[in-house]
This record gives structure tokens, sequence and C-alpha cells, in this order.
């Protein structure tokens, strides 16, 4: 079975409080960019995001953001999507 990365931001902004806009603000990221990763719309993720995410929101262990999990269908059919 194929495997899928699951990005958790969703979650890291419900549990800190914190909306989309201001993480952009934070972080320098374009506002459509946080929103993609919200939502799971992403084919790549470069480490400069990864580590100015994980910076302003606090996280220590990647695995807080990002998770790697079995995936029922093939990547490249559907979009990491978080429900």
């Amino acid at each position: 079975m194929k495997k899928r990365i699951r990005i958790k931001l969703r979650e890291q902004l419900a549990e800190r409080g914190m909306a989309q806009s201001k993480l952009a603000e934070l972080t320098e990221i374009r506002p459509a960019a946080i929103s993609n990763l919200t939502r799971g719309y992403v084919d790549r993720l470069t480490i400069d995001h990864i580590e100015r995410i994980a910076d302003v929101l606090g996280i220590t262990d990647i695995n807080e953001l990002i998770t790697l999990e079995a995936s029922p269908v093939d990547a490249e059919k559907r979009p990491n999507r978080e429900g």
C-alpha cells in the first residue's frame, strides 16, 4: 500500500486558536500558500516554510506537523485533504 504525507496544520492552528491569516503574517508566507497547506492541497513543501511555521507555532517535533500514513487510494488520484 502506498504511503502519503499528511500535513496537520489545521489541527495545530485550532489547538493554538490562531487564524491562517495571522500565521501568514507571522511567517511571511503567502496567505494562499497557508490556506493550501491547511486544506492539504500540496504537491511540495519547502524546508524553509516548515521551519518558519514550526518556529511561529513553537513546534519542536516534526511529527506534530507532518505524518506519514497509509493511503487507501493512490496519492496521484486524490489530493492530501484533511477531513
